[in-house]
């Protein structure tokens, strides 16, 4: 497993795919933070992070995706899947290497942004003036819904050997369980499932993590929302056998 995990990580950083779409997500982080004046932070009056947590979700759907889609659509397209199968690895192995490649690059991502933490932290009224544990409590549902976003995005490159159609596949998957089984709960206000439509949509567990109180209710979801996509996976990369 580490032997892919270190193929993937090394795949990805000699070329340019990663460093464009890790560029691409600190621009648009960057402007909506502190240049477009309807979520600029440095106008809040406050020193807060929000605008980040708030804009990161939706500049993940499309971040990860493009990461994500090269995972084996891009080995069965060249057959090279083929010959990694005759490697001493398990199809698992193979699964969860890729997966925390993926999560690494998220993370890779990630650890920039603290350079706008520490900013507002500077900013604060005096300085440190900022709520700490909201923050790192945001900082680990990004991680959590990156995970999330991880193992769709690895689902829907095992379903095609086009990156293109792994990447529209995966970007509509992502937006549509992270923001529309709450809006269809909407739909259906007092039908008796609409809770449920809700509580089954990522951006649920994302808003309540993300508070600086950690649920095991929320914990337990994205570690099963994450197996049962890494499950879906494994199914459909081993129908290669049949």
């Amino acid at each position: 497993m580490w032997t892919i995990l270190t193929k993937e990580v090394r795949g990805f950083l000699s070329s340019l795919i990663a460093y464009i779409v890790i560029v691409v997500f600190l621009l648009a982080i960057g402007l909506f933070m502190w240049i477009y004046p309807s979520t600029n932070a440095l106008d809040y009056g406050e020193a807060t992070l929000d605008t980040l947590f708030m804009m990161a979700p939706w500049v993940f759907v499309f971040l990860i995706s493009a990461i994500t889609m090269r995972s084996f659509a891009e080995e069965r397209k060249t057959g090279t899947i083929e010959i990694l199968s005759t490697k001493p690895v398990t199809d698992w192995q193979i699964i969860l290497g890729k997966y925390l490649a993926g999560l690494t690059l998220v993370l890779f991502a990630l650890i920039p942004t603290l350079l706008y933490y520490f900013t507002i932290y500077q900013l604060g009224s005096p300085a440190g003036n900022i709520d700490s544990g909201a923050t790192w409590g945001s900082y680990l549902g990004l991680l959590c819904l990156g995970s999330c976003y991880v193992s769709i995005g690895l689902f829907a490159s095992a379903l095609t050997d086009n990156q293109i159609i792994s990447f529209v596949l995966s970007t509509f998957l992502c937006f549509f369980l992270y923001s529309s089984l709450g809006q269809m709960s909407d739909l259906f206000e007092g039908a008796g499932f609409d809770f449920l439509l809700e509580w089954l949509g990522i951006d649920y567990h994302y808003t309540s993590i993300s508070r600086g109180v950690i649920d095991t209710r929320d914990v337990l979801y994205f570690g099963s929302f994450t197996t049962f996509f890494l499950g879906l996976t494994h199914f459909i990369f081993g129908r290669r056998k049949w």
